[in-house]
């Protein structure tokens, strides 16, 4: 899994469009996968740090916490619905977001777009 989110974070590199999207945020994210917690802190619209929890110590803004089913679902190249979103994932009850959903809101596009990217990953490999 950690590795998935360090090919996340090279390709998030390498996408310009996405860096200028992303821009204005700053952040730790949480995502927790089958209890496994992985934080995801933001700079500027780049992925500077991902690292693997438990912790504490980690302040986060938001969460997603699902498992890893649905989340190898979500990254398939064409995933079915329900599993093709974050909120999909929450609407048939394989996920939950907590925190401040104002944050997820107002960087919606760009947070989809970076999870997203373990999709190309995944069609790449295959």
């Amino acid at each position: 899994m950690i590795d998935t989110f360090k090919e996340i974070q090279q390709a998030l590199d390498a996408s310009p469009h996405l860096l200028r999207l992303g821009r204005l945020f700053s952040e730790t994210v949480l995502i927790e996968v089958d209890g496994q917690e992985f934080y995801l802190s933001f700079e500027k619209g780049r992925l500077d740090s991902v690292v693997e929890g438990p912790s504490r110590k980690t302040p986060w803004r938001f969460a997603l916490r699902t498992d890893g089913e649905a989340l190898a679902k979500f990254w398939q190249a064409r995933p079915k619905p329900g599993f093709h979103d974050i909120f999909g994932l929450v609407k048939i009850g394989r996920g939950r977001i907590d925190g401040d959903i104002l944050t997820l809101v107002k960087n919606l596009r760009f947070f989809k777009e970076v999870l997203a990217l373990g999709r190309a990953i995944e069609e790449l490999a295959a």
